[in-house]
């Protein structure tokens, strides 16, 4: 397993930098290399993406979401990845958003890449474009505030 971890600071509240990341749907705006989120339940999600010039679909379970401090998910089928993001608050004007995230490097391309930091460089790109599409729309395009619990062992 490798793994990943980035933050951005956000000038935006705690609270719209939260609710715009449950807009899966909305990730790829900014997000490299997602075609597609569709969001199937409250607790499921199906990803269209493309790694290394693979294109992949694989459902991905959020397993824990708390509003304004985190959002943990894991892959349901195909390469394992799980990860969860969490929010920060600096001061009432500003977040830190937090990123980490575990992945199973498939096939050549993917483990070259994951040597060489492709995932650590995207992932912190992504970061940055979501800074910039948040500050640019200064509010979120909509929220889910509901709790997910996680479970217990």
């Amino acid at each position: 397993m490798s793994a990943v971890m980035e933050h951005v600071d956000v000038a935006v509240p705690i609270r719209t930098a939260y609710d715009q990341w449950t807009q899966f749907e909305e990730f790829p705006q900014f997000m490299e290399g997602v075609h597609e989120v569709r969001q199937l339940s409250d607790t499921m999600t199906h990803w269209t993406v493309e790694i290394g010039g693979v294109k992949r679909e694989f459902d991905a379970e959020i397993t824990e979401q708390l509003p304004d401090e985190r959002v943990a998910w894991r892959s349901t089928e195909g390469s394992r990845q799980a990860g969860v993001v969490t929010f920060h608050r600096l001061d009432p004007e500003h977040t830190r958003v937090t990123l980490q995230m575990e992945f199973e490097p498939q096939g050549v391309v993917e483990q070259a890449g994951d040597k060489l930091g492709v995932v650590d460089r995207r992932a912190k790109g992504d970061l940055e474009r979501f800074k910039q599409f948040i500050e640019r729309r200064g509010q979120e395009t909509g929220a889910w505030r509901g709790t997910v619990e996680r479970p217990t062992p």
